[in-house]
């Protein structure tokens, strides 16, 4: 069940006379903007001591290669920093903490402390701190998902940094991935539900970019199905804040049957949403799953728990974490890795609630 997206093409960054898989240096700025090393160092530290002309000139090299400075540079005898860097959307939900658990667990052997940061699902958050992380120059980047801005995706081609992206799926990554097709899964799950007997189908999914993107796979392979309303060109999707909740889910439900009272179905972006789903259902008198089947993403931990125990989507989080760090740790250590994209796949947990 594997399917690519390529979400976002490479950028083309400025590295003549850079050696194969180094950093872009100050030296390749100042040679880019015409002005001698030390010329650039005071242009980016002390903007005041240069012309306004060169001062000019260095910014626009700047923006051209998305060169970050060094902020380590000169306080360091080794250029390794022992420390891996990564990024999630949020640590309220706990879909990511296996992964991170992960990381952190199969990076500590190798003697690597991970920093972890969180970008809440904002681009312009994500670039703030990417920007920060890189001039600390760790020895990797571990991020979640693929949908970079192009000025961050230049940054981190530009630092030369081994960059692991997660939770995602893409044949054209910024360095190496770690991940698995939403688009897949959202078919996949249409179609368990097709095969359960469900006609009349409907999600609740968070506004996040890669919860939309299963939703409306989702919806497509329900549509091609004929499991929506008679000559509709999609099935209800209930849009909610990302990271979502339980809150959420209950209301989704009660906005679903108030415009569609016959659905018979919900496929929820996390078990979260599920649980609240399951909840509002209960409080309404609406059987699970004999009039409602439900079905969530994540397999918590509590969704065994529940009654009726919940169908969901599992994703091997342990897997994406230690491959992420067996990444980095090779690359910082100077072994090639050959096969830098992996698609771990993902499951169906058969449960009560469909």
């Amino acid at each position: 069940m594997t399917a690519g997206s390529d979400a976002s093409a490479p950028a083309t960054v400025v590295r003549k006379g850079v050696r194969k898989g180094a950093g872009l240096t100050l030296r390749d700025v100042a040679k880019l903007a015409g002005v001698a090393p030390i010329t650039a160092s005071r242009a980016l530290n002390t903007p005041s001591a240069v012309s306004e002309s060169v001062l000019k000139k260095v910014r626009e090299a700047v923006e051209r290669t998305g060169y970050v400075p060094n902020l380590l540079a000169g306080g360091l005898a080794s250029r390794k920093s022992r420390l891996v860097a990564a990024v999630v959307p949020t640590i309220v939900g706990p879909v990511f903490l296996e992964t991170v658990q992960s990381l952190t667990d199969a990076l500590a052997v190798a003697g690597y402390q991970l920093m972890l940061g969180q970008s809440d699902y904002e681009n312009s958050r994500e670039d703030a701190l990417l920007e920060a992380i890189i001039g600390r120059r760790p020895d990797g980047v571990v991020l979640t998902g693929i949908m970079r801005s192009p000025e961050s995706r230049k940054r981190l081609l530009a630092s030369g940094i081994p960059v692991v992206e997660t939770w995602d799926l893409t044949p054209t990554p910024i360095d190496m991935l770690v991940g698995f097709s939403h688009e897949s899964i959202g078919v996949a799950v249409a179609r368990h539900l097709y095969g359960a007997g469900r006609r009349r189908v409907a999600a609740i999914a968070g506004m996040d970019e890669r919860s939309r993107r299963r939703a409306k796979a989702f919806s497509d392979e329900a549509v091609r199905l004929g499991m929506g309303a008679p000559g509709a060109a999609t099935v209800p999707i209930c849009m909610v804040p990302a990271p979502t909740t339980l809150g959420s889910g209950r209301s989704g439900l009660c906005q679903l049957l108030q415009d569609d009272a016959a659905i018979d179905a919900v496929f929820c972006s996390s078990d979260m949403l599920a649980m609240g789903v399951m909840i509002e259902a209960q409080v309404r008198n609406i059987s699970i799953p004999a009039q409602l089947a439900v079905m969530g993403f994540g397999d918590l931990s509590f969704s065994r728990d529940l009654h009726p125990q919940l169908t969901t989507v599992r994703i091997d989080g342990t897997a994406i974490g230690r491959m992420a760090a067996r990444f980095i740790i090779d690359r910082a250590e100077g072994v090639e890795v050959l096969e830098r994209v992996q698609d771990i796949g993902f499951t169906i947990i058969e449960r009560d609630s469909v």
